[in-house]
């Protein structure tokens, strides 16, 4: 677990900052962000190889960033039956998070365009699978 995650945040890896400003701007607790965002991250710990084939990413300390069109998006969110606020929510931790994670990595184009969401999941876990 990093430094700038909590245990609920660690399991979904978001940081705690992503948290704070995702809450902040939207009209749901944290609490039920932080378990859609858990929920969510144990579906893509086994479909991690899914995301690295077609798309672009970045790696940092243990956490890999994809960068999807929002079509992509829109299909893994529509699996589950997250409220319409709890979805907005978790789309826009992921997107930041990924924006993050591209701008701190090395080598890669970090630009996200309009149209591009972001998805993240923890590649150490994914890894063991």
């Amino acid at each position: 677990m990093s430094d700038d995650q909590s245990v609920e945040t660690s399991e979904a890896a978001i940081d705690d900052a992503v948290l704070e400003r995702t809450t902040a701007r939207s009209e749901v607790g944290a609490a039920p962000i932080a378990d859609a965002l858990v929920v969510l991250h144990s579906t893509l710990i086994g479909r991690h190889s899914e995301f690295e084939r077609d798309h672009d990413y970045a790696t940092v300390d243990g956490t890999r960033a994809y960068r999807v069109p929002e079509p992509v998006w829109d299909d893994l969110i529509d699996e589950f039956e997250f409220e319409d606020e709890v979805a907005a929510a978790v789309e826009f931790a992921h997107t930041e998070q990924a924006q993050l994670m591209f701008a701190d990595a090395v080598g890669v184009d970090e630009r996200f365009e309009e149209d591009e969401r972001g998805v993240v999941v923890g590649i150490d876990t994914a890894e063991e699978f």
